[in-house]
Protein backbone atom coordinates (compact mmCIF):
# COMPACT_ATOMS: atom_id res chain seq x y z
CA UNK A 1 0.00 0.00 0.00
CA UNK A 2 1.33 3.54 -1.17
CA UNK A 3 2.65 5.78 1.89
CA UNK A 4 -0.14 8.36 0.91
CA UNK A 5 -3.20 5.91 1.28
CA UNK A 6 -1.67 4.40 4.97
CA UNK A 7 -1.79 7.50 6.22
CA UNK A 8 -5.47 8.18 5.07
CA UNK A 9 -6.63 5.27 6.40
CA UNK A 10 -4.30 5.86 9.83
CA UNK A 11 -6.47 9.59 9.80
CA UNK A 12 -9.75 7.51 9.29
CA UNK A 13 -9.02 5.50 12.85
CA UNK A 14 -8.34 8.70 14.70
CA UNK A 15 -11.24 10.44 13.27
CA UNK A 16 -13.45 7.39 14.62
CA UNK A 17 -11.35 7.29 17.69
CA UNK A 18 -11.91 11.09 17.94
CA UNK A 19 -16.02 11.00 17.17
CA UNK A 20 -16.51 8.64 19.95
CA UNK A 21 -14.53 10.27 22.33
CA UNK A 22 -16.51 13.45 21.82
CA UNK A 23 -19.80 11.59 21.90
CA UNK A 24 -19.43 10.63 25.32
CA UNK A 25 -18.27 13.78 26.01
CA UNK A 26 -21.35 15.40 24.80
CA UNK A 27 -24.02 12.56 26.55
CA UNK A 28 -21.82 13.13 29.78
CA UNK A 29 -22.55 17.02 29.59
CA UNK A 30 -26.26 16.30 29.22
CA UNK A 31 -26.42 14.38 31.50
CA UNK A 32 -24.99 16.66 33.99
CA UNK A 33 -27.28 18.14 36.53
CA UNK A 34 -29.67 14.76 37.10
CA UNK A 35 -28.08 13.07 39.38
CA UNK A 36 -29.32 15.80 42.11
CA UNK A 37 -25.87 17.43 42.74
CA UNK A 38 -26.16 20.80 41.41
CA UNK A 39 -23.12 22.51 42.59
CA UNK A 40 -20.46 19.53 42.28
CA UNK A 41 -21.85 18.67 38.95
CA UNK A 42 -21.72 22.03 37.98
CA UNK A 43 -17.65 22.42 38.51
CA UNK A 44 -17.43 19.43 36.70
CA UNK A 45 -19.07 21.01 33.39
CA UNK A 46 -16.26 23.44 32.92
CA UNK A 47 -14.10 19.72 32.83
CA UNK A 48 -16.33 17.82 30.18
CA UNK A 49 -16.53 21.39 27.98
CA UNK A 50 -12.47 21.10 27.98
CA UNK A 51 -12.58 17.40 26.95
CA UNK A 52 -15.06 18.08 24.30
CA UNK A 53 -12.96 21.05 22.72
CA UNK A 54 -9.86 19.47 22.92
CA UNK A 55 -11.72 16.97 20.68
CA UNK A 56 -13.33 19.17 18.42
CA UNK A 57 -9.68 20.65 18.04
CA UNK A 58 -8.13 17.24 17.21
CA UNK A 59 -11.08 16.59 14.35
CA UNK A 60 -10.31 19.88 12.99
CA UNK A 61 -6.73 19.20 12.52
CA UNK A 62 -7.45 15.87 11.14
CA UNK A 63 -9.84 17.60 8.28
CA UNK A 64 -6.60 19.90 7.80
CA UNK A 65 -4.11 16.82 7.25
CA UNK A 66 -6.64 14.77 4.87
CA UNK A 67 -7.46 18.05 3.06
CA UNK A 68 -3.14 18.36 2.48
CA UNK A 69 -2.96 14.02 2.16
CA UNK A 70 -6.26 13.89 -0.37
CA UNK A 71 -4.48 15.90 -3.51
CA UNK A 72 -1.66 13.57 -3.05
CA UNK A 73 -3.13 9.91 -3.64
CA UNK A 74 -1.74 7.73 -6.37
CA UNK A 75 -4.88 7.31 -8.66
CA UNK A 76 -7.80 9.51 -9.52
CA UNK A 77 -10.72 7.49 -7.77
CA UNK A 78 -8.84 7.68 -4.50
CA UNK A 79 -8.43 11.35 -4.83
CA UNK A 80 -12.25 11.59 -4.83
CA UNK A 81 -12.64 9.19 -2.84
CA UNK A 82 -10.77 11.37 0.17
CA UNK A 83 -12.35 14.65 -1.22
CA UNK A 84 -16.18 12.97 -0.37
CA UNK A 85 -14.79 11.31 2.77
CA UNK A 86 -13.46 14.91 3.64
CA UNK A 87 -17.25 16.41 2.76
CA UNK A 88 -18.65 14.19 4.96
CA UNK A 89 -16.43 14.46 8.14
CA UNK A 90 -17.21 18.77 7.59
CA UNK A 91 -20.90 17.78 8.03
CA UNK A 92 -20.35 15.36 10.58
CA UNK A 93 -18.15 18.15 12.43
CA UNK A 94 -21.17 20.51 12.58
CA UNK A 95 -23.51 18.42 13.72
CA UNK A 96 -21.08 17.37 16.79
CA UNK A 97 -20.64 21.20 17.25
CA UNK A 98 -24.33 21.99 17.52
CA UNK A 99 -25.03 18.80 19.62
CA UNK A 100 -22.59 19.98 22.39
CA UNK A 101 -23.98 23.02 22.30
CA UNK A 102 -27.87 21.58 22.63
CA UNK A 103 -25.87 19.07 25.68
CA UNK A 104 -24.80 22.47 27.44
CA UNK A 105 -28.04 24.31 27.18
CA UNK A 106 -29.94 21.24 28.96
CA UNK A 107 -26.83 21.02 31.47
CA UNK A 108 -27.48 24.31 32.42
CA UNK A 109 -31.00 23.37 33.04
CA UNK A 110 -30.60 20.50 34.92
CA UNK A 111 -27.83 21.77 36.82
CA UNK A 112 -30.34 24.82 37.52
CA UNK A 113 -33.20 22.83 38.61
CA UNK A 114 -30.85 21.00 41.02
CA UNK A 115 -29.50 23.82 42.84
CA UNK A 116 -33.08 25.22 43.06
CA UNK A 117 -33.52 21.77 44.90
CA UNK A 118 -30.68 21.68 47.13
CA UNK A 119 -31.00 25.87 48.21
CA UNK A 120 -34.46 24.52 49.49
CA UNK A 121 -33.19 21.44 51.24
CA UNK A 122 -30.65 23.77 52.68
CA UNK A 123 -32.83 26.19 53.75
CA UNK A 124 -34.92 23.75 55.39
CA UNK A 125 -33.14 23.60 58.89
CA UNK A 126 -32.49 20.07 60.71
CA UNK A 127 -29.67 18.57 61.67
CA UNK A 128 -29.76 16.82 57.47
CA UNK A 129 -29.10 20.49 56.42
CA UNK A 130 -26.04 21.73 58.46
CA UNK A 131 -24.45 17.94 57.42
CA UNK A 132 -25.28 18.40 53.72
CA UNK A 133 -23.87 22.06 54.12
CA UNK A 134 -20.81 20.63 55.91
CA UNK A 135 -20.35 17.94 52.89
CA UNK A 136 -20.68 20.32 49.94
CA UNK A 137 -18.10 23.05 51.52
CA UNK A 138 -15.78 20.31 51.76
CA UNK A 139 -16.72 18.72 48.23
CA UNK A 140 -16.87 22.22 46.73
CA UNK A 141 -13.11 23.01 47.85
CA UNK A 142 -11.45 19.80 46.61
CA UNK A 143 -13.78 19.89 43.33
CA UNK A 144 -12.37 23.49 42.79
CA UNK A 145 -8.86 21.96 43.59
CA UNK A 146 -9.14 19.29 40.67
CA UNK A 147 -10.94 21.28 38.65
CA UNK A 148 -7.81 24.47 38.36
CA UNK A 149 -5.31 21.32 37.94
CA UNK A 150 -7.40 19.10 35.31
CA UNK A 151 -7.46 22.84 33.85
CA UNK A 152 -4.10 23.28 33.69
CA UNK A 153 -3.32 19.86 32.55
CA UNK A 154 -5.81 20.90 29.90
CA UNK A 155 -4.22 24.01 28.71
CA UNK A 156 -0.38 21.63 28.50
CA UNK A 157 -2.19 19.65 27.01
CA UNK A 158 -3.56 21.65 23.89
CA UNK A 159 -0.11 23.45 23.76
CA UNK A 160 1.82 20.17 23.43
CA UNK A 161 -1.15 19.18 20.52
CA UNK A 162 -0.31 22.81 18.96
CA UNK A 163 3.88 21.93 18.46
CA UNK A 164 2.73 18.60 17.58
CA UNK A 165 0.63 20.60 14.44
CA UNK A 166 3.41 23.05 14.16
CA UNK A 167 6.20 20.28 14.04
CA UNK A 168 4.24 17.69 11.54
CA UNK A 169 3.69 21.02 9.32
CA UNK A 170 7.55 21.50 9.43
CA UNK A 171 8.13 17.69 8.77
CA UNK A 172 5.57 18.56 5.63
CA UNK A 173 7.11 21.52 4.73
CA UNK A 174 10.93 19.77 4.53
CA UNK A 175 9.17 17.26 2.45
CA UNK A 176 8.22 19.19 0.16
CA UNK A 177 11.58 21.52 0.39
CA UNK A 178 13.58 17.72 -0.71
CA UNK A 179 11.24 16.98 -3.17
CA UNK A 180 11.60 20.26 -5.18
CA UNK A 181 15.24 19.87 -4.11
CA UNK A 182 15.10 16.38 -6.21
CA UNK A 183 13.79 18.05 -8.95
CA UNK A 184 15.63 20.75 -9.86
CA UNK A 185 18.83 18.18 -9.36
CA UNK A 186 17.71 16.24 -12.10
CA UNK A 187 16.86 19.38 -14.20
CA UNK A 188 20.29 20.31 -13.54
CA UNK A 189 21.41 16.63 -14.32
CA UNK A 190 19.96 17.04 -17.56
CA UNK A 191 21.25 20.45 -18.51
CA UNK A 192 24.51 19.21 -17.35
CA UNK A 193 23.98 16.46 -20.22
CA UNK A 194 23.40 19.36 -22.49
CA UNK A 195 26.31 21.57 -22.35
CA UNK A 196 28.37 18.44 -22.15
CA UNK A 197 27.23 17.31 -26.18
CA UNK A 198 27.07 21.33 -27.13
CA UNK A 199 30.68 21.31 -25.97
CA UNK A 200 31.59 18.83 -27.74
CA UNK A 201 30.03 20.23 -30.59
CA UNK A 202 31.56 23.85 -30.07
CA UNK A 203 35.09 21.43 -30.05
CA UNK A 204 34.13 20.09 -33.39
CA UNK A 205 33.27 23.04 -34.81
CA UNK A 206 36.67 24.62 -33.94
CA UNK A 207 38.48 21.41 -34.88
CA UNK A 208 36.70 22.00 -38.54
CA UNK A 209 37.11 25.79 -38.84
CA UNK A 210 41.04 24.94 -38.23
CA UNK A 211 40.83 22.38 -40.84
CA UNK A 212 38.75 25.22 -43.18
CA UNK A 213 41.70 27.93 -42.46
CA UNK A 214 44.67 25.42 -43.54
CA UNK A 215 43.24 24.37 -46.38
CA UNK A 216 42.13 27.63 -47.39
CA UNK A 217 46.08 28.38 -46.78
CA UNK A 218 46.79 25.75 -48.96
CA UNK A 219 44.60 26.83 -51.70
CA UNK A 220 45.59 30.65 -51.89
CA UNK A 221 49.41 29.34 -51.61
CA UNK A 222 48.53 27.26 -54.67
CA UNK A 223 46.80 30.16 -56.41
CA UNK A 224 49.40 32.35 -56.22
CA UNK A 225 51.92 30.40 -57.47
CA UNK A 226 50.19 29.39 -60.50
CA UNK A 227 49.34 33.15 -60.52
CA UNK A 228 53.40 33.78 -60.88
CA UNK A 229 53.90 31.11 -62.69
CA UNK A 230 51.46 32.50 -65.59
CA UNK A 231 52.98 35.77 -65.04
CA UNK A 232 56.46 34.78 -64.81
CA UNK A 233 55.39 33.05 -68.59
CA UNK A 234 53.87 36.13 -69.65
CA UNK A 235 56.67 37.85 -68.89
CA UNK A 236 59.26 35.53 -70.70
CA UNK A 237 57.20 35.69 -73.93
CA UNK A 238 57.34 39.56 -73.79
CA UNK A 239 60.71 39.75 -73.46
CA UNK A 240 61.21 37.27 -76.01
CA UNK A 241 59.06 39.04 -78.53
CA UNK A 242 61.02 42.52 -77.44
CA UNK A 243 64.52 40.62 -78.23
CA UNK A 244 63.18 39.49 -81.98
CA UNK A 245 61.98 42.91 -82.40
CA UNK A 246 65.08 44.62 -81.46
CA UNK A 247 67.18 41.68 -83.61
CA UNK A 248 64.64 42.44 -86.94
CA UNK A 249 65.03 45.99 -86.47
CA UNK A 250 68.78 46.36 -86.29
CA UNK A 251 68.82 43.74 -89.50
CA UNK A 252 71.05 40.96 -88.05
CA UNK A 253 67.88 38.45 -88.45
CA UNK A 254 65.34 39.02 -91.12
CA UNK A 255 61.77 37.84 -91.09
CA UNK A 256 62.23 35.57 -93.72
CA UNK A 257 63.91 33.55 -92.24
CA UNK A 258 62.34 33.30 -88.89
CA UNK A 259 59.29 32.06 -90.59
CA UNK A 260 61.41 29.48 -92.51
CA UNK A 261 62.54 28.71 -89.21
CA UNK A 262 58.93 27.85 -87.90
CA UNK A 263 57.75 26.66 -90.69
CA UNK A 264 60.96 23.92 -90.51
CA UNK A 265 59.87 22.80 -87.51
CA UNK A 266 62.08 21.71 -84.66
CA UNK A 267 65.44 19.60 -85.42
CA UNK A 268 64.68 16.02 -85.37
CA UNK A 269 66.40 13.99 -82.36
CA UNK A 270 66.31 10.70 -84.18
CA UNK A 271 68.67 11.15 -87.30
CA UNK A 272 71.10 8.66 -85.97
CA UNK A 273 68.61 5.75 -86.21
CA UNK A 274 66.92 6.70 -89.55
CA UNK A 275 70.71 6.11 -91.18
CA UNK A 276 70.94 3.17 -89.72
Amino acid sequence: MDEVTQAVENLKSEWSQAVAQLEVCIAAIEFCGKMGKGTEEAMSLPRLNGSAQDALQLLNALQCRLDLLAEQLPTFEEVQSGQATLGSWKEQYQRLRATLRSANLQAKVNIGKAAQEERELLLGGGEESTIRRRNLQTKAGMTSAAESITESLRRSRQLMVQEVERSANTLSTFDESTSVLRKAEGEYQGHRSLLMRTRGMLSTMQLQDVLDRIILTIGFLVFSLAVLYVVSRRIGLLTLQRKLADAIRSGSVSAGNILAKVQEGPAPTNAPYDEL
